[in-house]
């Protein structure tokens, strides 16, 4: 990966394999808490992954036992009121940043993913979770509610079970987490490795630009009246068939041969 290879990370390993990058949060002593400097880091690493034309789809997963467990407390005792709101805000850029690139993202959940963490996995665009996965934003049990992983949480599963897992606290199991729609998919552990990575190529089956293209309209219709996101969807419709790559998927469908993408 030409753009992220060029930089060196003290909290992240970046590995690609084909088409496919994974970004592993590396610091498992911290069960990979969001320490500043991590997020600065994250945000650092996806955009390179975005700008990068070779990397077609994103996995997302942790060093340790734990996925994510949340902001680094550590850093967030007695500080003023703007050194929070920019920590706030900073955590902030790195879901908003996850979300703009065109490379699906898909998180590998092995372990627990609390609070920030919870919030992480929310914001990826897919997720796959091992059995032994556990979801909480608990954050209502230290006298901090999770406002922020509220956002993505909410627009990830129902008002009713946002609200549970906001106002309780509790740990919630992986197969909990599917049933709620916070993931996609619990397999073994042995098998999460290879279940996320057999995703991840199958996205990348696709044409690189009609995913991007794909990818920005969903979130974008998403909050709209459905008489808007109807006139907005046509126009990205209309616009795409127009791609040199549309039109060789549809004479190929018809064809009954493999396409073979040119990325325009």
């Amino acid at each position: 990966m030409t753009a992220t290879a060029a930089e060196t990370y003290q909290h992240l390993l970046v590995a690609t394999d084909g088409p496919v990058a994974t970004i592993t949060m590396n610091r498992p002593e911290r069960r990979n808490a969001l320490s500043l400097a991590h997020m600065e880091e994250l945000i650092a690493c996806f955009k390179a992954v975005g700008q990068d034309t070779t990397v077609a789809a994103v996995i997302l997963r942790g060093n340790g036992p734990a996925f994510c467990a949340g902001h680094d407390l550590s850093e967030m005792i007695g500080q003023e009121p703007g050194a929070y709101r920019h920590i706030f805000a900073v955590c902030c850029e790195l879901m908003e940043t996850m979300q703009a690139i065109p490379q699906p993202v898909i998180a590998q959940v092995h372990g627990i993913a609390t609070a920030a963490g919870c919030q992480l996995v929310a914001t990826c665009d897919l997720a796959i979770a091992a059995e032994e996965a556990r979801f909480a934003t608990p954050g209502v049990k230290i006298g901090l509610f999770c406002s922020t992983p509220m956002v993505a949480l909410s627009r990830s599963v129902g008002r009713k079970k946002a609200m549970e897992m906001l106002l309780t606290g509790d740990l919630i199991p992986a197969h909990e987490a599917l049933a709620a729609g916070l993931v996609n998919r619990v397999v073994a552990a042995a098998d999460l490795e290879s279940a996320t990575q057999a995703l991840a190529a199958k996205i990348a089956a696709s044409s690189q630009l009609v995913v991007g293209i794909g990818k920005q309209a969903f979130y974008r219709q998403l909050e709209m009246p459905q008489h808007q996101a109807y006139d907005y969807t046509m126009e990205v419709m209309s616009f795409n068939a127009t791609f040199a790559d549309a039109q060789e998927g549809m004479c190929a469908f018809l064809e009954k041969r493999h396409p073979a993408w040119k990325g325009r």
